[in-house]
């Protein structure tokens, strides 16, 4: 059975798309609320309740003209300033993920036959998630609309690992990234299959902070590759964990959210619910 909570979220996904698609019209509140057959007083108040924030201004965090000034202020004041009154309660979140470690030759190549996984299904705010984890970390994430489907996926990262379906302390500890209130995230470790490459593209987006937003052109400049681009893209698309490794704060240049594995309407809810929270903060320590 659907738990309230992933109701509420494919609601507000139907409402964000309907407003992206009609956003020159500016719909307003009462029909954007008709659309997902509730009264504009409902829609508002659950909206709120998601979101921390009313619908218009969530929609704000989405435009593209919030987008372009959140990537002209890469290091902004903002940002530091969410971290330093508690949003990570520990600092800059990437601090947390001091393990990112790179699976052996063996392990990479031979499909996880020494590998032992264990896997369980979560909700979150975004939707049913699947997360993986070896004795390492945890080595896989992703949305799981179709949770049968998301298994065989997994599985067909490493086809020869031993699966046990147990929430592990490693996923335990990961899960706690969807709470707006970190300070009872522990360090994360990741233990992930990828090449160099990859690995050095998906260290460089868990820099980009909570609310921040960056371009595959910055990515590959922080990775001193600035002509990778198109690689670098490559390997934001091919991120093995979703969330957790923010591929989703990657836009176009335009300031256009752009395409995302798990779908652009996830990406726009999970760059507006972030900007929110880092709102939510300052606003709350001034």
């Amino acid at each position: 059975m659907e738990t309230q909570e992933i109701i509420n979220y494919q609601r507000i996904a139907h409402a964000i798309d309907y407003i992206k698609t009609n956003f020159k019209a500016q719909p307003s509140l009462d029909e954007v609320a008709e659309k997902v057959n509730l009264s504009p007083y409902h829609f508002q108040r659950m909206f709120t309740d998601w979101a921390g924030v009313s619908p218009k201004k969530f929609i704000q965090y989405l435009s593209i003209e919030h987008a372009k000034n959140i990537l002209k202020q890469k290091q902004a004041t903002l940002f530091d300033t969410a971290y330093e009154t508690g949003l990570s309660g520990t600092g800059r979140l990437h601090d947390l993920f001091i393990n990112l470690e790179g699976m052996t030759p063996a392990e990479y190549k031979n499909g996880g036959a020494a590998l032992n996984i264990n896997y369980s299904f979560a909700e979150t705010p975004f939707g049913d998630i699947i997360v993986a984890s070896t004795t390492k970390g945890i080595c896989h994430m992703a949305f799981a609309d179709d949770r049968q489907a998301a298994l065989k996926m997994l599985q067909a990262q490493f086809p020869n690992a031993v699966y046990s379906q147990f929430a592990d302390v490693h996923q335990q500890n990961a899960l706690f990234i969807f709470k707006k209130d970190w300070a009872e995230l522990n360090e994360v470790k990741l233990h992930l299959k990828g090449t160099p490459f990859q690995l050095k593209v998906w260290d460089a987006l868990l820099k980009i902070p909570v609310g921040g937003l960056s371009t595959y052109a910055t990515i590959a400049q922080d990775i001193q590759l600035p002509t990778a681009c198109r690689a670098v893209g490559s390997a934001v698309g091919d991120n093995p964990v979703a969330f957790l490794i923010p591929c989703h704060r990657v836009i176009k240049s335009t300031g256009e959210t752009g395409q995302y594995h798990w779908g652009s309407t996830r990406k726009s809810a999970m760059i507006g619910w972030e900007a929110a929270s880092v709102e939510a903060v300052i606003e709350k320590a001034s």
